[in-house]
């Protein structure tokens, strides 16, 4: 699981620091939201191409890491 949590990145100067795709301002709670939608993995990487499978499915593992109430130790990283 650790390799795909690090996909995520949280910045405090970045999308209000809320959890991310590494390298994008694309929120986990989105591709969560389009998945829980009906969204295929598929149909989220034509709407935004700078995503892999491996981006979502690091998205999903990171919303069960925070459904098990576990804390997910993610290294808050400064931009600027």
């Amino acid at each position: 699981m650790e390799p795909l949590l690090g996909r995520i990145s949280i910045d405090p100067n970045v999308c209000f620091g809320k959890p991310c795709v590494r390298g994008t301002r694309i929120w986990v709670s989105l591709i969560l939201d389009l998945l829980a939608n009906g969204m295929t993995p598929q149909e989220i990487i034509v709407e935004y191409p700078q995503l892999s499978v491996q981006d979502i499915r690091a998205a999903i593992a990171y919303g069960a890491e925070m459904a098990r109430e576990r804390y997910v130790e993610i290294p808050i990283q400064a931009t600027g």
